[in-house]
């Protein structure tokens, strides 16, 4: 039998007034929190779609970083998970035995950190050093991910935190590092490019009269 993380004498408390606060909150707000939860992780592959788009028309280094983008959040995908099974933290609703909004995961869904929150702040990071624009879209969609998944029960307060520290610097680290050797690599890519003359069309010959 493996023996579980219990992670509620961190903030089980704080947890538990989460909980009970959406147990007694207005059902359209309880609906669009729970949907937001389940799907909002969307938004961040538009916000991601959006940053290629614009950064076709500025230059190679921008395309890069919004290619870039998808890759840094499948990372912090990777990291988070590695962590996750180093840790092995029960889910808070198993721990102790609430109802939640959200059906609570199966034993061996382990909760430390939470995923949604370390895609959603690599996504928001990772865009920043495309768009600031678009990454403060992401930056403010990242926090209200990681909020709404200790609102559904799913997570502990320290799950989403720990999720928006491990994605946010996995993100940094990457663009950092790819920030420091994109401009040789497309330096390198574009002096040895082959440039063979384009084909010219055969001037049309004239009948004399």
């Amino acid at each position: 039998m493996i023996m579980a993380f219990d992670g509620s004498s961190i903030d089980g408390t704080a947890y538990l007034d989460v909980v009970r606060a959406a147990r007694h909150a207005p059902g359209w707000l309880d609906g669009a929190v729970s949907f937001w939860s389940t799907y909002g992780l969307a938004v961040f592959a538009v916000l991601a779609g959006m940053g290629w788009w614009f950064a076709r028309r500025v230059d190679g280094g921008a395309l890069v970083r919004a290619i870039a983008v998808p890759v840094v959040v499948v990372v912090a995908y990777g990291v988070d998970a590695v962590v996750k099974l180093a840790v092995r933290e029960d889910r808070p609703c198993q721990s102790l035995h609430v109802r939640t909004l959200e059906a609570c995961p199966a034993p061996g869904d382990w909760s430390f950190p939470s995923n949604h929150a370390a895609i959603a702040a690599a996504a928001a990071v990772a865009l920043l050093f495309v768009s600031r624009r678009l990454g403060s879209v992401a930056v403010v969609a990242a926090l209200a991910m990681a909020a709404s998944r200790v609102w559904v029960g799913v997570h502990y307060p320290h799950d989403a935190v720990a999720g928006l520290v491990v994605g946010g610097l996995v993100a940094l680290l990457s663009m950092l590092t790819l920030a420091r050797w994109s401009g040789p690599v497309l330096g390198w890519a574009a002096s040895t490019r082959l440039r063979a003359p384009l084909p010219t069309a055969p001037e049309a010959e004239t009948d004399t009269v």
